[in-house]
């Protein structure tokens, strides 16, 4: 799937539900793109071409890891077809989103598609991670170990299957820092390496 100008597009123009100018006088596209890199998903907008024409950091983090699943490229034209046609409502009723599983990801993948009906219509694509660190009590963790929050952090993105590199990416970070960090968690929870503490946290979880 060709990617575009991923991140160059100027977003406002396509999400303009919110009149952000009687809130904010700077520059709204500064503001919106703001808003979407701090969401917790990733934001990922396609023309008709299937095209992305915008992606949010988040989404940025998924697709350096990831390809998008095959199936969104068809879905994404069965839902511009039914637009044209006048039908989106009667062929989509509900929500539309797919669950996908990639390899060396311990998560699920949930996206989520909205559609954007207007002269211009264009799909957003909602990039949800079901991440392993949400099922346990990370801060419960945090306080037995006397982690710190940089600690915790890291823990956090290890135990959702992030490498150091990616995780020197997300915290912006250099990879030397991850390690420093790891070699600290792992010493205060008494393990040898990520395995280790992956498995001792989800034993103890359960």
């Amino acid at each position: 799937m060709k990617e575009g100008n991923t991140n160059k597009a100027p977003l406002f123009n396509k999400i303009q539900d919110v009149t952000f100018s009687q809130y904010h006088s700077g520059n709204n596209d500064e503001l919106v793109n703001l808003i979407c890199n701090m969401l917790p998903v990733g934001v990922i907008i396609l023309n008709r071409k299937i095209d992305i024409v915008y992606s949010n950091k988040q989404a940025s983090l998924f697709l350096s890891r990831f390809e998008l699943p095959e199936e969104i490229p068809s879905v994404g034209r069965r839902i511009f077809d039914a637009l044209d046609r006048s039908k989106f409502q009667e062929l989509f009723p509900g929500e539309i989103f797919i669950v996908k599983k990639f390899e060396d990801s311990p998560s699920n993948w949930i996206f989520r598609f909205s559609v954007l009906e207007s002269s211009l219509p264009v799909i957003v694509l909602f990039v949800i991670e079901d991440k392993m660190s949400n099922k346990l009590n990370i801060s419960a963790i945090r306080q037995q170990h006397k982690l710190t929050r940089r600690e915790t952090d890291i823990l956090r993105r290890v135990l959702d299957g992030l490498r150091n590199t990616e995780i020197s990416k997300e915290l912006e970070i250099v990879e030397q820092t991850v390690k420093d960090h790891l070699s600290n968690i792992y010493a205060k929870l008494g393990v040898e390496n990520r395995f280790h503490l992956v498995r001792s946290l989800m034993s103890a979880s359960s």
